[in-house]
């Protein structure tokens, strides 16, 4: 062979990673991939080949491919001579750690002395759910094309009566990803402080997921993206401008490992879908509707009243997130009893530490829906965040309290994530949870260590509805509040209700409006209370969510229960609209359109288009060329060439001073040529 010998990497379509696009090598293990060896000799039969690998950021590890088969738990290969190159296929191990190795092949003389090697080649090892003997294996290729192989989802949002779906461009096939992902597993304190440890334990999906969960927000380590959820973002990108992950991921490699402001649950959720589906675990995005956060470990959310019934908790109190958003993991659970394989819950959002860590997960959801709340990891916190009961308590001035309300149907809604057959939504909240009030939910909710609380005396006669027409950004809309006397004799009472301004996860922003009203309910009759709420007075302190809670609590004279019922009004949104004009062909321009009519009574200023789309376009902003007036529409347009074929979706966010996350898209499909000229003939 010759002296500088070259490798010549057979990337397979086997591996299904052809979409990646690197110029680097990427197998999946437990399956033979192929490297040709060029000679420039042909080699004596006494003479023997033997292959070194090296993995780790200094190449810490060395492994000794064996030239004969070996077992599963080996690395071996074999060769097969062809005139003046030598095909060698390399067997990997299903449970080898994931990573980039280099490659060095040695040419031996009979006595075992290095006569020539080759220059170092790398490639990536990712993990292989097609393989049977993989702990990621899943057994169906048509959930393998949505959890790996699809870079375009969506996340849903909104409230849980009223479910909105936002696209997510995961995009974990665009070029630098795959070495993105690397490099923050690179930057983990435990990959900092122990790499030969930190690279053995990568054969573990459970331990690369964990940290996956811990490096996506930057709370205690040179993780990814800053969460803030005050409004204040101007030194940052606002979280409801994202459209996808690439452009997080890059900034985040490109500054060096500074962390990327800012998120909240679904820019977390989606970053971390990127980079486990990137590495080859099985992944899907997932929310929770009515979403727990319980602080103090009790498995209630505790809402706290004076008795003038304003709110009097404080400090890290518990809340009821209107969604919250994390990602499930498709993987063996070898370090638990046998039962947990399967779905685990991961959530990357830092609400708790977890080990001392804001990390969460992996958690097997069928220990959530069991009550298994002691099994690894974080099983009691994901317990509580769809299961929770609602407690309401008033606080007396010599701080005892009373519980006056409870609610056990609130907390865990619609549990939602992405159908694998098209853009809709599948519900697995039956994955989480036994039906509501059903025995086994009873039992499950004992075995978890619950009280199961019940409220003082009997059923009141009293109960409370509130009811809302369709509320649009920027109008004035009504809120009726009705009281229902289900009782035989009239009945007087003292009615609160207020309305807020709140972001997603319950932070308040302003009141809109408060009414207390002193009412005698007739015997087997209902009272109605009308609230108008004005874009004057809820335009200037809506959050990004664009979310307005109602809360309407019901003392009955002379009575300790309180009736509490909350709604939380998602404000529409107006759309985006996007068309593109040209034929779809990779390397071809296209034309992108975009028009936004304002919907407010108010001008627009800054306003400013975010663009991306996988194998589309990398994310370009471009701004409004003016202030926009009431009732204006804005066009701007932007040229692109797709860079990979096959079905593509450009999405575009539009934010303003005055109105955030815009959202509009665009599907297309990307040919790789024109078809050739069709002649007919006679």
């Amino acid at each position: 062979c010759a002296n500088h010998t070259n490798m010549r990497m057979e990337q397979s379509h086997a591996h299904r990673t052809e979409e990646m696009d690197v110029e680097r090598l990427l197998v999946r293990r437990g399956q033979p991939f192929s490297l040709a060896l060029q000679c420039h000799t042909t080699l004596s039969p006494k003479h023997k080949l033997a292959m070194i690998l090296h993995l780790g950021k200094e190449g810490e590890v060395v492994v000794k491919v064996l030239d004969a088969r070996a077992g599963r738990d080996k690395w071996w290969f074999r060769q097969q001579g062809a005139q003046s190159e030598v095909l060698l296929t390399i067997h990997s191990p299903a449970d080898a750690p994931v990573g980039l190795y280099s490659v060095t092949v040695l040419l031996l003389s009979p006595d075992g002395h290095i006569l020539e090697k080759t220059t170092p080649e790398t490639f990536y090892l990712l993990f292989n759910p097609w393989c049977k003997a993989d702990s990621v294996y899943l057994p169906d290729e048509e959930l393998l094309e949505e959890y790996i192989l699809n870079e375009n989802g969506l996340l849903y949002q909104g409230s849980w009566d009223q479910i909105s779906s936002l696209p997510w461009n995961f995009g974990q096939f665009e070029q630098d990803v795959v070495d993105i992902c690397f490099e923050i597993l690179d930057n983990s304190p435990a990959a900092l402080t122990n790499p030969e440890m930190d690279t053995a334990n990568r054969a573990d999906p459970v331990y690369v997921s964990r940290t996956i969960t811990a490096m996506v927000n930057a709370n205690d380590d040179l993780g990814v993206v800053s969460g803030r959820w005050d409004g204040k973002y101007d030194d940052g990108v606002p979280p409801t401008r994202w459209t996808g992950s690439v452009p997080i991921l890059r900034r985040w490699s490109e500054a060096g490992a500074q962390r990327v402001r800012y998120g909240q649950c679904w820019v977390f959720s989606g970053v971390a879908c990127t980079i486990l589906r990137c590495l080859g675990i099985p992944t899907r995005p997932v929310t929770n509707y009515s979403s727990a956060h319980d602080t103090d470990g009790n498995l209630n959310v505790d809402y706290l009243y004076d008795e003038q019934l304003e709110s009097v908790s404080e400090g890290r109190k518990d809340m009821i997130w209107n969604y919250h958003c994390w990602v499930e993991s498709w993987m063996d659970r070898e370090d638990l009893p046998k039962g947990y394989d399967g779905w685990q819950a991961l959530d990357p959002t830092p609400q708790e530490r977890s080990d001392g860590v804001y990390c969460c997960g992996p958690c097997p959801v069928k220990a959530v829906r069991d009550g298994d709340v002691g099994m690894k990891y974080d099983a009691a916190f994901v317990f509580s965040e769809v299961n929770a009961d609602l407690v309401t308590w008033i606080v007396y001035p010599d701080g005892q309290r009373s519980q006056v309300s409870l609610n056990q149907n609130t907390v865990g809604q619609n549990i939602s994530t992405k159908s694998v057959y098209g853009d809709y939504r599948e519900d697995i909240t039956k994955h989480y949870k036994y039906p509501e009030g059903s025995v086994k939910e009873r039992e499950v909710y004992e075995k978890a260590g619950r009280r199961v609380t019940q409220p003082n005396g009997a059923p009141g006669q009293l109960e409370l509805k509130i009811k809302h027409a369709q509320a649009v950004l920027g109008t004035d809309f009504d809120v009726i509040v009705e009281v229902h006397n289900v009782g035989g004799e009239d009945t007087p009472a003292q009615l609160t209700v207020t309305s807020n301004a709140v972001t997603y996860n319950s932070l308040h922003r302003g009141e809109c409006h408060r009414k207390t009203a002193s009412l005698t309910v007739p015997a087997q009759k209902a009272h109605k209370e009308v609230l108008r709420l004005r874009y004057e007075h809820y335009g200037a302190c809506v959050s990004e969510h664009n979310l307005i809670r109602v809360t309407a609590l019901l003392q009955v004279s002379g009575q300790p229960e309180v009736v509490l019922q909350e709604v939380n009004i998602q404000l529409s949104m107006p759309q985006l609209h996007v068309k593109v004009v040209g034929d779809a062909v990779v390397s071809r321009k296209l034309i992108a359109h975009i028009s936004f009519t304002n919907p407010l009574p108010i001008t627009l200023r800054g306003g400013v288009f975010t663009v991306e789309g996988a194998g589309l376009t990398a994310a370009r902003e471009i701004q409004a060329p003016d202030d926009i007036g009431p009732g204006q529409e804005v066009k701007v347009k932007l040229s692109f060439k797709p860079t990979r074929a096959g079905l593509r979706k450009l999405m575009v966010d539009f934010d303003a001073d005055r109105i955030r996350d815009v959202k509009g898209i665009a599907t297309l499909i990307v040919r790789n040529k024109f078809p050739p000229d069709v002649t007919l003939g006679i």
